[in-house]
């Protein structure tokens, strides 16, 4: 904990920035298994009648033991035909099979199924979206009923109150999505509010077996919750009431009520799958969606690797915004996922509401913690109870510490308040392990790894969760105190927290070493102890031993704050219906915010210490601000495609780009930095020959049609900068003005510095974050 957390980055960025290189390869079997097989649409032969034909014919033609004419296998081999936002197939091939097709004209590139994972009510209120019979300008009669949302997750409950359609106004004519029917999921369940229900799971199928659909449900029909919550804290409709148990009560609303959901399962028992993901997105992109949230993520590949990043390309192409979760691999740095520029990559914060708890221990001595807590057990009032740690000292945990199955012998903890570790085994299910042990109550302590974040469950024992710190103090007593002894009390919940909103721990950072001239994540947004919708068929725990079922469940994670962007998105979009992806990704980070409600900057919960871009990236979103930006840093598809021309791909990696507008390179970027992004990261190289760089960026005015922005710029120790011209006159809106920044070395740092260019007229703040990363000799 005490070492400098920008020391270690920079160490990683040192150590693998020439290093970091993805291959891909391939070993020898014969047993089939899927592969996303992309094809160069413009090659096809004229003696062909459709696309799909000649596909087929290409994957036939490398199998080893051809199928009879007619055999049913043949065509099972293709599982999926993309059209959309990607051009090829998934295939079942054996890995030489696979070899073989990669070395077909046409084909562009192999890829294997891999597998993702999901990223898992006061927050309108938090973020200035006030209810709709209030003054706020969100509340002025908006066309956010003719946005679509796909939602790409664990499917939707859709009895849940927060899909209600009441009062909402016929389905867009521009749609063209459907309802596909199955176990529990009928045409009914669709309605004005839920447009569209689809289901993926061949690619999920092929890795893992048959779906057990008497255990599953093969539909879109939620019974993991975690579809139901994100969906509903996209767009769900106002629920006054809502509440988990008593906790977080008030009325639960999306960021989008007006807004449509169309739900898109391709998440299963087992996990989530990259052929099953692109099918997706490319059929939500052709239903005609406008926003597409998908909090779930795998590792970091390169571009033309990743199939999800040339998908979410082809989103882009057409004018789809794609709101991914940034990863819960926090605090460690370089643990973010979906990083390309055209996503937009939502960490996780704190908002101003929590769950208070407490636990007194036998000396007097009072700890605040958090807990969910409600149930029929319960500790009597003013009694002391016998406090055991199964621990060998205070300040690390080992296996007997953890609380996992099987390791705690009821005869020691029975009757007891057990201190538990966090670690490996999931927070509510250490309870569980108490509970079955014959212990009355939990304290769960967090390790270096969470610091002194709290995050609240909703456990099946009396339980509260301390920060890493007074966990230690804690353990201490329990360790060297015989009669050691304590109570826990539940306070409910609490509004009007300070500091807020803070960056989660477990929210993951940055730099993106794929492209350290981009900065990721991108912006934060709520992700703890949120309150949304849940399924009811799962209890508010998720353990099968949990039999409490529920209308409304607490998460955290960036799951939960990829929706709050989302849902944002959605209502940015419908008030400016004409702005691109990128603009409204630049309306959302230029207006972040970086100091919390006490006027101090944001703080790293892992530290207890100001965070950094690494950290929250432009800020904390401030929809609002978002809705009047004064300028944007627009981005089309070229601009998008000249930055991939300066990532040193090859023509045929390039390719996977290109598949709409036959793109070339016109090699208009000098550098990576040169893409018009909203943030500005310098890359000082180790060379100590150029002393400066230079970077462009194209402002394009969407405020007052005659503006005059002046700019300020933070003073960096290791570099000097120009910005020219210093004033930016727009004489009407949508007039596109350029600058450029200077960055002279004039002393080299060890570490990254971090800064602010803001363009000011009097009304708006425009602010572009700043990161230098020095580069030094190896």
């Amino acid at each position: 904990m005490g070492e400098n957390p920008v020391t270690k980055w920079f160490f990683l960025i040192l150590m693998n920035y020439l290093a970091f290189h993805i291959g891909f390869s391939t070993g020898v079997s014969l047993t089939k298994k899927t592969y996303i097989v992309q094809m160069d649409k413009s090659a096809m032969p004229e003696s062909f009648s459709s696309h799909l034909d000649w596909y087929l014919s290409k994957v036939k033609s490398v199998v080893f033991e051809p199928e009879k004419e007619g055999d049913a296998d043949e065509e099972d081999r293709i599982i999926y035909n993309y059209e959309t936002t990607f051009h090829g197939v998934a295939a079942r091939l054996s890995e030489q099979e696979a070899e073989r097709l990669e070395e077909e004209d046409g084909v562009l590139a192999i890829f294997p199924d891999t597998k993702y994972q999901l990223h898992t009510t006061r927050s309108p209120i938090f973020l200035g979206l006030e209810p709709e019979d209030s003054n706020s300008v969100w509340s002025q009669k908006l066309a956010d009923h003719d946005v679509v949302v796909g939602v790409l997750d664990t499917g939707i409950w859709p009895e849940s109150a927060s899909f209600n359609d009441t009062s909402m106004t016929p389905v867009p004519v521009h749609w063209k999505g459907i309802c596909e029917t199955g176990r529990g999921f009928q045409k009914h369940h669709c309605n004005k509010k839920i447009v569209g229900a689809r289901i993926f799971y061949r690619g999920y199928e092929t890795a893992t077996g048959k779906i057990n659909e008497q255990t599953e449900y093969k539909s879109a029909r939620d019974q993991d919750g975690h579809g139901t919550h994100t969906a509903a804290t996209v767009a769900g409709s106002p629920v006054h009431g809502a509440n988990l148990l008593g906790y977080a009560h008030g009325t639960a609303r999306g960021m989008a009520p007006g807004a449509r959901i169309a739900a898109y399962k391709v998440c299963w028992s087992g996990g989530c799958f990259s052929s099953d993901i692109l099918s997706a997105v490319d059929r939500a992109v052709a239903d005609g969606v406008n926003v597409l949230s998908i909090s779930l993520g795998g590792g970091v590949i390169s571009y033309y690797h990743d199939s999800l990043s040339i998908a979410s390309f082809g989103a882009m192409e057409m004018g789809v915004f794609v709101s991914c979760s940034a990863g819960n691999g926090g605090p460690d740095p370089v643990s973010l996922t979906n990083v390309s520029p055209w996503i937009t990559t939502v960490g996780a914060s704190t908002m101003d509401r929590n769950f208070p708890a407490t636990v007194k221990l036998g000396t007097g001595r009072t700890i605040t913690g958090v807990s969910l807590y409600k149930g029929r057990r319960v500790l009597t009032a003013n009694k002391k109870y016998p406090l055991v740690y199964m621990g060998s000292n205070s300040s690390s945990p080992d296996p007997s510490s953890l609380c996992l199955e099987g390791t705690l012998n009821p005869s020691v903890v029975a009757g007891k308040i057990v201190i538990c570790d966090r670690g490996i085994s999931p927070r509510v299910q250490k309870g569980q392990v108490v509970k079955d042990a014959g212990g009355v109550g939990m304290i769960l302590s967090n390790t270096a790894a969470n610091g002194e974040e709290l995050v609240a469950d909703c456990h099946l024992l009396p339980a509260v969760a301390v920060g890493e710190t007074e966990g230690k103090a804690i353990k201490s007593y329990a360790l060297t105190n015989r009669k050691a002894t304590a109570s826990l009390t539940f306070l409910g919940t609490r509004l009007g927290i300070r500091p807020s909103p803070v960056v989660a721990a477990f929210s993951s950072r940055g730099p993106n070493l794929l492209s350290l001239e981009i900065l990721k994540p991108d912006v934060v947004a709520p992700g703890v102890n949120i309150l949304a919708a849940w399924t009811s068929e799962t209890g508010p725990s998720s353990l099968p031993t949990d039999h409490r079922r529920v209308q409304f469940n607490i998460l955290s994670g960036t799951s939960m704050s990829c929706p709050h962007v989302s849902g944002v998105a959605a209502l940015l979009k419908a008030r400016h219906p004409e702005w691109s992806p990128a603009a409204i990704k630049s309306a959302l980070m230029t207006t972040a915010y970086v100091h919390d409600n006490t006027h101090n900057p944001l703080i790293d919960a892992s530290l207890a210490a100001p965070s950094t871009p690494y950290d929250h990236g432009a800020g904390h979103i401030n929809p609002e601000k978002a809705l009047d930006p004064g300028l944007i840093y627009d981005i089309d598809a070229q601009d998008y495609f000249e930055f991939l021309c300066t990532q040193k791909l090859s023509l045929g990696q390039l390719k996977a780009f290109s598949k709409y507008a036959n793109r070339s390179c016109h090699h208009s970027f000098a550098s990576p930095g040169d893409l018009n992004y909203p943030a500005i990261s310098v890359v000082v190289k180790a060379n100590g020959n150029v002393s400066s760089i230079t970077l462009h960026r194209t402002a394009t005015n969407v405020g007052s049609p005659v503006s005059n922005y002046r700019v300020v710029v933070s003073p960096f120790k290791g570099v000097t900068t120009k910005v020219e011209p210093r004033s930016l006159n727009f004489t009407q809106k949508y007039k596109k003005l350029s600058y450029k920044v200077t960055f002279t070395t004039r002393s080299r740092q060890t570490n990254p510095e971090f800064g602010g260019l803001i363009w000011k007229d009097g009304v708006h703040k425009v602010r572009s974050p700043v990161l230098i990363t020095y580069l030094q000799p190896v």
